[in-house]
This record gives C-alpha cells, sequence and structure tokens, in this order.
C-alpha cells in the first residue's frame, strides 16, 4: 500500500465516522493526511514527495491505530499528536487550553504585507497584550511577526498558562514575553498600545450543540454566556483603562456578528477581512469605546431622569 493509498483509505473512514473537524483542519483527507504522517514521523509536507512510496505493514499498522483512537475518542486530532499549527508556527498543546486556530494569527503574521493592522498601528506601538491567550499562540506569534514588541500573555487558567510557558520558552521568547495570571484585566496594571484577544464568545445554544471534539476543549475557554457576549461585555468596559493614547483592540467574536451588534449598537468599528470572511474579526479605538461609554452614561443618566 502507498502513503496516498494509506491516507485515502483512512480518510474515508474518517468521513465514514462523522467527525467533526477544525481543529488543524477542515476536512477528512486533510485530517488523515495529518495524522498518518504524524505516525510514521514523516513532515506534514511528505506526501507531496512520497505519496507513490509503499508503506511497511507496521508503519500501516500504527497509523491505523491512531486512526481508531481518533474515531473511538473523538478526540481532536492536536490532542493525540500534542502539537499543532498556526500560521506554519509549531505549538505544544493538549487537553489544558482549546486548539490555536485564532484567526487573529493572520492579521499579525500577515501585517507586513496586507497592512490590514499594520494601518492602525503606530511606529511607538511596543508594549502588546495578548489577553485570555490560552496556550500562548497569539503571544508568540505577535512577537516573531514584531520584534521590536514586548508582550504579556494573560489568561485566568493557570492550566493554560502553564501550557504558554511551554510554547513560550519552545520559542525562546522568554525575554519577551511575560506570562501572567489575571481575571481578564484584574491584575494588568499597564496600558497597551495593541491588545489582541480571542475571549471566550459561544453563546448558549451554540455551546449545546457543539460536536464532540469541542465538547474534549476547556468549556471555559468557549463559553461566552447566553448570547456570547458576557466576556466580551467586561473587556470593552474595561479596555479603555488599559489602552495607551494610541491603543486599538482586536477582537475576535467568531459567528457571534448578530449578538455583537446587538448588544454594541452603536459602538464604531472596523471589521477586518480574514480568510474566513469580514465578519470574524473587530478593530477598536480606544476612542470609540470612551465614545460609546460617554454615550451609555448619558443613556443611564436620562433614564434615571425619566423614572
Amino acid at each position: 500500500m502507498t502513503l496516498y493509498d494509506l491516507i485515502a483509505a483512512q480518510s474515508a473512514r474518517l468521513k465514514a465516522a462523522g467527525l467533526s473537524f477544525g481543529h488543524g483542519t477542515m476536512n477528512a483527507f486533510d485530517e488523515a493526511a495529518w495524522l498518518v504522517l504524524w505516525s510514521m514521523d514523516r513532515a506534514l509536507d511528505a506526501l507531496e514527495r512520497h505519496a507513490r512510496d509503499e508503506v511497511p505493514p507496521d508503519a500501516q499498522a500504527r497509523a491505523v491505530a491512531l486512526i481508531d483512537r481518533r474515531i473511538e475518542t473523538r478526540l481532536p486530532a492536536a490532542y493525540l499528536t500534542g502539537e499543532a499549527w498556526l500560521q506554519n508556527v509549531p505549538f505544544t498543546i493538549d487537553a489544558r487550553s482549546i486548539v490555536p486556530r485564532s484567526f487573529i494569527a493572520e492579521l499579525l503574521a500577515d501585517g507586513e504585507q496586507t497592512g490590514q493592522l499594520d494601518a492602525w498601528l503606530s511606529d511607538r506601538t511596543e508594549r502588546v497584550l495578548d489577553l485570555c491567550t490560552g496556550n500562548g499562540s497569539l503571544a508568540v506569534i505577535a512577537a516573531l511577526a514584531y520584534p521590536e514588541i514586548r508582550v504579556d500573555a494573560a489568561d485566568i487558567s493557570a492550566d493554560a498558562l502553564a501550557l504558554a510557558r511551554v510554547n513560550v520558552a519552545r520559542h525562546r521568547l522568554e525575554g519577551r514575553i511575560r506570562v501572567l495570571q489575571s481575571d481578564l484585566f484584574a491584575a494588568l496594571p499597564e496600558r497597551y498600545d495593541l491588545i489582541v484577544c480571542n475571549p471566550p464568545y459561544v453563546n448558549r445554544a451554540s455551546m449545546q450543540a457543539l460536536p464532540p471534539e469541542y465538547r474534549h476543549e476547556p468549556a471555559l475557554a468557549l463559553d461566552g454566556g447566553e448570547d456570547g457576549m458576557d466576556l466580551v461585555r467586561r473587556i470593552l468596559a474595561d479596555a479603555p483603562a488599559h489602552l495607551s493614547d494610541i491603543g486599538v483592540l482586536v477582537l475576535e467574536i467568531g459567528n457571534e456578528r448578530r449578538h455583537f451588534e446587538a448588544a454594541f449598537r452603536r459602538l464604531e468599528v472596523a471589521w477586518l477581512e480574514t480568510s474566513a470572511g469580514s465578519d470574524q474579526v473587530l478593530l477598536v479605538t480606544r476612542e470609540a469605546l470612551l465614545r460609546d461609554a460617554a454615550r451609555r452614561a448619558r443613556g443611564g443618566q436620562a433614564g434615571g431622569a425619566a423614572r
């Protein structure tokens, strides 16, 4: 059996089992290729060069056994391999953190090429915060993309932060990335020129309908409350006090744009283009947040007077 034949056969098994993807791959064939190649200790691009190579029976058995585990446990593939890739950057991963997949990574990695994010930054941008950092992937990608910046990587989860420290060390960025435990901004006294955040934003109905693969991830990192906006409300309320005078916040809200716009009807934001479209990630300035807070305060005062 050739390498291609083996991957195609295991792809058919994954598809027939009705698995869900989205933790590094988006379809059964890519997932089978990842798992088969990993079981053989081969690079992810090995299929292009070795598609017609014969696979020894013992290597076939190892690959089939790993696919068996994927089907039987419904664990995300990244939890089985202990590694995930985001923007071609490898990260150590396990069930202490969600699998890294934020679209903000595209904006950080491609900043100079697309100019989307760079257009909002200043030549004075130096202090960066990765809020809700999880396994530290956005902090690492930001530090790699912008060698002049210093990054704080913050999360409430001690388990996730232990994994973040592994990844910071893996990329030898201990001198530029600080890993901090904090309930959102509570333990963060500094102001930042750029805050990136991929918070829990899945709404209650969607949480209840999540496939088993996603249920293996920490619910703390996914559950955004009834409309998905519980943490987002706190973040936007507190962000101005933690943004510098040139500061901007880049926030991922996934498929929750409808709920976001219902909760923040008059907030002026810029929607940024990613491979998932232009409704998954937004950017908001400190000035826009302050204007919105002032409008809300005036509205509350008016309501109080009417009562």
